[in-house]
């Protein structure tokens, strides 16, 4: 009779201990899942702002005209006056040739012009002479004491004269001109500044030789009116067709890290410029540079706004990627009549009536939650194309659609009439088991171009 409650008992203790096991692991499941399938979500601002499209590339700084002086003879450096960075004016002597040889060439050319003034006054005289011979003989020939032969010598003999009085004056005209000519090198012996301007380098220095030919050596640079500038870029194929007259671009140069300066682009070369088979153009933009501050040569790190948007909603790009787990990609899908009137109304600013009721503060937000009429918000207001983004709401996901606009990259532009700055967005999710930031699901990404650069950049 004894064994059997100890039998009962030892059955029963075998059941408690396999019901408390399953209810353990039980639990141990329904934890493991609960938290194994909890999602972190990574979230961004919708902020208000500008944003601006940008091709970027580098340049050098030059002055808009630069005068390459060199020397029209050949000679020896006697002096210089012209040192760098030294302003200059138009005429100013800026170095001295050794004169001393072209001034014995002008003396030899006065010399030969007196020459053939004296041969003039003589031949004038002998002029005088043989028409005073011609009309003597002349008058003997009648009471015949002079023979014709006599008289056809002397009217030769006058006629010479005669003749030798313009040969003496075109002599002399022509050692003018050599003269002339020796007063002309004589004076290119002072290398003089053709601009205004400063001196940008100096290439000479006291006695050295100086050879003039058809393809003369620089003696100095000189830029023109250094307070205007300009910078040389080389905008690739792919982006020069954004790149118009008139745009505003902006820069940076290594020596002043945080200052940007500001130009306009002046003119696109179309002549192409092609290294190692890739082809750039030069885009010149004007730059101020009334301090002085810039100097030429220097590289500028440039970007050339190609568009920009002002007092607009912005959110991050991976906004516009991320689709939760489970969520189905409706972006491209056809429509139906009704879905299509449904959207339309969704994104009219007279629509989402129940949404402004529920947060009425939306209906006093500024004018960058609306459409702009000269479409030049979001892609002209309804005309921009959709996608939709969530927001994290109370630690829940609400789906929002909207229009897109300009991006730069980081940014992008979007409008709905639920949207207002603030608003908490998903860009991205996180599982606690991976340890990381772990994607959990996202659209296709689209590569930002590569000329473009960040709207967090100077402002105008």
């Amino acid at each position: 009779m004894s064994s059997a409650p100890r039998v009962w008992r030892t059955r029963r203790g075998w059941l408690v201990l396999a019901i408390v096991a399953a209810v353990a692991a039980l639990a141990a499941a329904l934890w493991g899942w609960t938290h194994r399938s909890a999602v972190r979500y990574v979230t961004a601002r919708v902020t208000a702002g500008d944003i601006r499209r940008s091709v970027g590339m580098t340049g050098s700084l030059n002055p808009v005209v630069t005068a390459q002086v060199g020397s029209y003879v050949s000679g020896n450096i006697k002096s210089w006056t012209c040192d760098y960075n030294t302003p200059v004016k138009i005429g100013q002597i800026c170095a001295q040739i050794d004169p001393l040889p072209f001034q014995v060439v002008v003396d030899q050319d006065k010399a030969d012009v007196s020459t053939s003034e004296a041969q003039l006054v003589k031949d004038r005289a002998a002029l005088v002479d043989a028409k005073v011979t011609y009309e003597r003989d002349s008058k003997l020939l009648n009471q015949g004491i002079v023979s014709q032969a006599q008289i056809d010598t002397d009217k030769s003999a006058f006629d010479q004269a005669a003749a030798q009085i313009d040969l003496d004056i075109a002599a002399i005209e022509s050692k003018k001109q050599a003269l002339k000519a020796a007063g002309v090198n004589l004076a290119y012996t002072k290398i003089v500044s053709p601009v205004d301007g400063m001196v940008i380098t100096r290439y000479i220095d006291v006695g050295q030789t100086v050879v003039s030919s058809l393809q003369s050596s620089t003696l100095f640079l000189i830029g023109k009116d250094m307070t205007r500038m300009q910078v040389d870029t080389n905008v690739s194929e792919a982006d020069v067709g954004e790149v118009a007259v008139g745009q505003k671009a902006y820069f940076t140069v290594q020596t002043y890290p945080k200052r940007t300066f500001w130009g306009t682009v002046r003119q696109i070369r179309r002549g192409p410029i092609t290294v190692q088979n890739v082809v750039t153009y030069d885009v010149v933009v004007d730059v101020s540079n009334e301090d002085l501050a810039l100097f030429p040569g220097m590289t500028a790190d440039a970007h050339i706004i190609t568009a920009e948007h002002t007092h607009v909603l912005r959110v991050p790009l991976p906004a516009t990627r991320f689709v939760p787990e489970g969520a189905t990609r409706t972006e491209g899908r056809p429509r139906g009549r009704g879905e299509r009137e449904q959207a339309d109304r969704e994104f009219r600013p007279d629509g989402g009536a129940a949404d402004r009721e529920a947060r009425p503060e939306r209906g006093s937000r500024p004018s960058f939650a609306e459409p702009r009429e000269d479409g030049a918000g979001p892609r002209g207001g309804n005309r921009g194309p959709r996608a939709r983004i969530w927001l994290l709401v109370n630690g829940a996901l609400k789906e929002v659609a909207v229009r897109t606009g300009l991006d730069d990259g980081t940014l992008i532009e979007v409008y709905s009439p639920q949207l207002a700055a603030g608003d908490p967005v998903v860009i991205n999710a996180i599982k606690p088991e991976s340890g990381s930031a772990t994607l959990v699901s996202e659209a296709p990404q689209q590569q930002p171009r590569g000329g473009n650069r960040p709207s967090g950049g100077p402002r105008l």
